[in-house]
């Protein structure tokens, strides 16, 4: 590396110095001092003429963009120029890898789930990315450069930010919109450096939710049975001798209604379970859909056991492509459904008819109804429009999220339209790719 700057320096500067005073030696021995003073001079002012105008190209060309080719001289400067150019290229080669990788790196960091904000030491923002800027309600064009404590203003936030204390996560409930739950932990790098990372975790608060509540509806449903049962026991145990066969048998009748009805709940939460928890499919076959609805309509005949009018309407038929026990479940589901909310006497209506759309069954009755408030709520598991009335009648408060989930599974769409006192329609929708027509 020493020689070619040595090299450089001969060449550019030892070279011409010598050529100068040769030539100004001759001309001294031919004419005299002032003829050698004057080459001297001479050379001298071309060598630094020559300098300056390689100096003011070198000054030009490095104002020019990156990239750009040096100037083409010969001799000493146009080595020295291409030498630089090497250097300015490789240098330029360097730095667009740093910034494809840096491309690569934002790109990353602007597709993962979480939100990422990178603090300077002040506190300011630095960098965000899309999912940072939802959680936090922020804008990257405005925000950049402002103190986040400025922007997110929850005292629970500014808090855990200057405590300086990170080994846990901070769960925080958004200001703005309140169904929105954050997680949000203080990550240090690069020395004094923070990164703030955030997940939303609705969904599992929610779950968990759903989870407790899950829990405490089961025990509340199982508690009711179980009294009934235990106490009947425990009554004919302490005093048998004290009824008649009539009442023992009664005692006995209620016991079993009530065992039935835990079996009922349990096997809707088992079928509910494999649901919910993505069980696989049972084998997908071609279901008659006249022979389905005709079986349907006699186990509903049964259930109402005379006491309302049921009535088939077909128009259509062909096969549905789906799981027959499933859609039995689903269909009997709203059926049953109709014979528990529809009083003595009332008509209930099955049908099914196809259309350019796909396939459509539907239950309709002249029942109590439902309040229109009620309706986007009438598939959560347990909730029921009238609990004492469907205890009654032996619901277990999960038939209509089972067939919410069984129409995912098939592609289909329930919808509900209802009156108080009027009675309800619940119709099931199944897409064209379901069926086969005949």
């Amino acid at each position: 590396m020493i020689h070619r700057p040595l090299r450089y320096i001969a060449t550019g500067v030892g070279l011409p110095v010598a050529a100068i005073l040769g030539l100004a030696l001759l001309a001294g021995h031919y004419r005299g001092a002032d003829a050698a003073l004057a080459l001297v001079v001479l050379g001298f002012l071309a060598a630094a003429i020559l300098l300056a105008r390689h100096m003011r190209q070198l000054v030009e060309w490095t104002r020019q963009p990156a990239g750009n080719m040096p100037p083409q001289v010969d001799g000493l400067w146009g080595s020295v120029f291409a030498e630089l150019g090497d250097r300015f290229q490789r240098e330029l080669a360097v730095r667009d890898k740093l910034s494809a990788e840096l491309g690569r790196f934002q790109q990353a960091a602007q597709a993962m789930p979480d939100g990422l904000v990178y603090l300077a030491d002040d506190d300011s923002i630095e960098w965000l990315n899309v999912m940072a800027e939802q959680h936090f309600e922020l804008d990257r064009r405005r925000d950049l450069r402002t103190p986040i404590t400025n922007l997110v203003r929850q005292p629970e936030f500014v808090a855990y930010l200057q405590a300086g204390q990170y080994a846990e996560p901070l769960v925080m409930h958004s200001l703005r919109r309140r169904d929105r739950t954050l997680q949000v932990q203080v990550i240090r790098f690069a020395g004094s450096r923070r990164m703030v990372v955030s997940r939303d975790i609705s969904q599992l608060e929610r779950l968990e939710n759903m989870r407790r509540d899950f829990v405490a509806n089961v025990s509340h449903e199982m508690r009711t049975p179980l009294t009934v049962v235990g106490g009947f026991l425990e009554t004919l145990t302490d005093g048998l001798d004290d009824f008649s066969r009539e009442d023992v048998l009664h005692f006995l009748k209620l016991a079993s209604e009530q065992s039935t009805r835990m079996q009922r709940l349990i096997e809707d939460l088992l079928a509910l379970s494999a649901l919910e928890t993505g069980a696989p499919a049972a084998l997908e076959e071609e279901v008659d859909v006249q022979e389905l609805m005709r079986a349907v309509t006699r186990e509903t005949e049964i259930l109402s056991g005379g006491r309302h009018s049921v009535n088939l309407v077909l128009e259509g038929g062909g096969a549905l492509l789906g799981s027959r026990k499933e859609l039995h479940s689903a269909f009997s589901n709203l059926a049953s459904n109709a014979v528990r909310y529809t009083p003595a006497g009332g008509h209930i209506e099955l049908g099914w008819r196809i259309d350019g759309e796909g396939g459509e069954y539907w239950v309709k009755d002249d029942g109590i109804g439902v309040d229109p408030e009620h309706i986007p709520r009438l598939t959560e598991r347990f909730y029921r429009v009238d609990r004492g009335r469907s205890r009654e009648t032996g619901g277990t408060g999960l038939g209509l999220a089972i067939v919410k989930h069984i129409l995912t599974r098939h592609q289909g769409e329930l919808a509900v339209s209802s009156e108080p006192g009027k009675g309800s329609r619940f119709a099931m929708r199944f897409p064209a790719a379901r069926l086969r027509r005949d």
